[in-house]
């Protein structure tokens, strides 16, 4: 029988994918794994069903190779403090059934979110992983910084194992455990067959785009000024509700803006065949700063070059494919000189071979090769 981890996700799993599901489908291949969702209140589930009443009980689905999914319904108001209780309760409980029925301790519990939900939840080894700066991004995601850093203090306490996607995040860390670096990757396979750019060879003008969450992340005014030298751009995900709405609108109603929304996975080859230059123009925050964007590994996998805002991963990566910058006008020229510039085989190649060496296959096996360390060398069964 496959060892089992399990992951308490940042966010649903029929949500856009981002670090938890690529990590855990690669992770799939070597283990089992439970995808635990945040908890959902029943009032929610009420509204879901259209009529048909709530779903009361927490459920649980296979939803990819290895990968099954735990539905956790809770009683109503799970972020208000009483309801953020009750919702722990009812997700450790789902979950030490499930345990029952299965028979197995599990390798891992991860928690993948600021609050550990899974706390009771038997194991050999309790991760602690910051897919981004928790505390940092509260305001960004409506939550309170200071019971975000109390949560975060709690699940750290416990862990095992401290994980992060940034340096910025381990350095304010003040624990004495093992650790982990462990940036975001890329799906390397996935963007092979995209061709060299077309450069606008065929009679269009090339075409300079964004792929991912479009909110209050993203720097509008870099992507205006884009705009305001006409050239083709390509926005290709949903737009947050945290976006500045009215600029975003009058950003996209342009002649030569295109916004796709939320695409599907199997849509991005070809939207980014589509594109000469990938963007990451993100603003500068303490968020943005901690935090390790997909769409940069995601361009060059495509063989794309990049423009990027100076955030510290992108400087870590240290490819040649990437230029940064901060001002809208260098980042547009910067734009304008990657848009012109010459593409061929061996200059696309490189950059796929770059990404290559940051496959998401590469990250599961760092993350379980630091479990295993943790497991021979403390104690088991917490």
């Amino acid at each position: 029988m496959r060892p089992l981890v399990v992951w308490a996700a940042g966010v649903p799993w029929d949500a856009v994918p981002g670090t938890d599901h690529h990590l855990v489908r690669r992770l799939a291949r070597d283990v089992d794994v439970w995808w635990v969702d945040p908890p959902v209140s029943v009032l929610r589930t009420a509204r879901r069903t259209a009529g048909a009443g709530p779903r009361w009980r927490s459920a649980a689905a296979p939803v990819a190779d290895g990968v099954t999914r735990t539905s956790v319904v809770s009683p109503p108001f799970p972020s208000r403090p009483g309801g953020r209780v009750a919702a722990r309760l009812v997700s450790e409980l789902a979950v030490r059934r499930a345990l029952a029925r299965d028979g197995r301790t599990p390798l891992a519990v991860v928690t993948a979110r600021p609050e550990d939900h899974l706390a009771g939840v038997p194991t050999r080894c309790r991760v602690h992983y910051a897919t981004d700066d928790f505390v940092a991004g509260a305001a960004l995601l409506g939550l309170d910084p200071r019971r975000l850093a109390r949560a975060e203090r709690r699940s750290l306490a416990a862990a095992d194992l401290a994980v992060a996607v940034s340096p910025e995040i381990l350095d304010r860390w003040p624990w004495s455990m093992p650790t982990l670096l462990l940036p975001n990757g890329c799906d390397s396979e996935r963007y092979r067959p995209v061709p060299v750019p077309d450069g606008g060879q065929s009679g269009g003008e090339a075409v300079a785009g964004v792929v991912g969450q479009l909110s209050a992340r993203i720097d509008l005014a870099l992507l205006e000024a884009v705009a305001r030298r006409g050239r083709p751009l390509l926005l290709v995900g949903p737009a947050d509700r945290s976006v500045d709405r009215a600029r975003f609108d009058a950003l996209v109603a342009l002649p030569h803006v295109t916004w796709t929304g939320r695409q599907p996975a199997e849509a991005l080859p070809d939207l980014l065949g589509r594109m000469k230059v990938g963007l990451t123009p993100y603003t500068d925050t303490p968020f943005n700063r901690a935090s390790f964007p997909l769409k940069t590994l995601e361009y060059l996998a495509a063989g794309r070059a990049v423009v990027s805002t100076p955030l510290p991963a992108v400087a870590a990566l240290g490819s040649p494919a990437v230029t940064t910058a901060a001002d809208p006008g260098d980042f547009a020229d910067a734009v304008d000189r990657a848009l012109h510039a010459p593409d061929d085989e061996a200059t696309v190649a490189a950059r796929k071979a770059f990404a290559a060496r940051h496959d998401w296959s590469r990250r599961a096996r760092d993350l379980l090769e630091a479990i295993d360390a943790v497991v021979s060398h403390g104690p088991a069964d917490r």
